[in-house]
């Protein structure tokens, strides 16, 4: 189902967990917006993150699942960051077309002191490093990864960074993760829960001609063309003062919605909602995945790895444990 948005409740909300894509015709824009909820919480919960550190995953959660909805074939979208500061990994992993699973990894002793110090933004936590994109089409298929240094303040700056050095495809990209707390069930303790939301839109005009920035005379534009922003062209410069207009707030606020927040943003042009595409938190580990795994171990390794003969295993993603004996093998 898609159509035309002309009234804030003309079409149906696809509500929590739903991925919904979106064209504006007359500013040649395209796009994807999202509001996490139950799927979030459900993999923060796993590991009772420190709340910088789930807030920081819940951003990589969002922007991997903008992208990775995207894709037309039946492969892997991976977001990873591997840095320096106290949160020194954070991965995300989209399996199409709805599969989504992520982990973060970090030292707990360091979190807690920038905590207490009132220092543990975005910038401090991650540090020095890089972020990679990776889209894996299978085992046939080569795999592509672009990747950029962690020079930004946040995920969102460090994500448009990445768009417009790797991709050069004129990209906004807003993210944002709530803390909720909400009244405990018949009248018990509050319960904590998380909410995030999403929104990213790309220039993607038909003529190539104005996809192109303007040479230098006498030269080749500079490397570091992208950063102009396209500033020529009215249309994107709409869009992306528009964009900027979006608090954070109207990103989570399960009242607004992404359709409400699409139509609030782009109806005197009109925006065309598409299909949304649902999103799940379901983790591609098995016990036959973890037995091949140990197979392809010498026998020294899966002797040193046993204890009583069985080696115990647990997913780093979803924390399920496998346990699988020597004599399996």
């Amino acid at each position: 189902m898609s159509g035309i948005v002309s009234t804030a409740d003309s079409i149906p909300m696809a509500g929590d967990d739903h991925v919904v894509p979106f064209e504006v015709a007359p500013l040649d824009i395209r796009g994807r917006a999202v509001q996490l909820d139950a799927m979030l919480n459900t993999i923060l919960s796993r590991h009772d993150y420190p709340a910088p550190v789930a807030s920081l995953l819940g951003e990589a959660i969002v922007l991997t699942v903008l992208l990775g909805t995207s894709l037309k074939f039946d492969g892997k979208f991976i977001v990873q960051t591997q840095t320096d500061g106290p949160v020194s990994l954070l991965v995300t992993d989209f399996k199409a077309p709805h599969s989504v699973r992520a982990y973060a990894r970090f030292d707990e002793a360091a979190v807690a002191a920038a905590q207490a110090a009132g220092t543990a933004t975005p910038q401090e936590l991650l540090g020095v490093g890089i972020m990679a994109m990776t889209i894996d089409q299978g085992p046939d298929m080569q795999r592509y990864q672009g990747i950029v240094a962690l020079d930004g303040a946040s995920l969102e700056e460090i994500a448009q960074q990445y768009f417009r050095q790797s991709e050069q495809i004129p990209t906004e990209v807003r993210l944002a993760v709530a803390g909720i707390v909400r009244p405990g069930p018949n009248g018990g303790p509050s319960v904590h829960s998380w909410r995030a939301g999403g929104l990213m839109v790309q220039f993607l005009p038909e003529s190539l001609e104005r996809m192109r920035l303007p040479d230098l005379p006498g030269g080749d534009a500079p490397d570091d063309a992208a950063d102009m922003e396209f500033e020529g062209d009215d249309a994107w410069n709409e869009a992306r003062a528009l964009v900027e207009t979006v608090a954070d707030d109207e990103l989570t606020d399960p009242q607004i919605g992404s359709e409400r927040l699409l139509f609030r943003l782009f109806h005197e042009h009109g925006v065309r909602i598409f299909d949304a595409v649902s999103v799940i938190d379901q983790c591609s580990c098995s016990r036959e995945r973890i037995v091949e795994l140990i197979r392809s171990f010498s026998d020294d390794d899966r002797q040193a790895a046993a204890e009583n003969g069985i080696v115990t295993t647990t997913c780093e993603f979803c924390s399920a444990s496998y346990e699988v004996a020597l004599d399996e093998l």
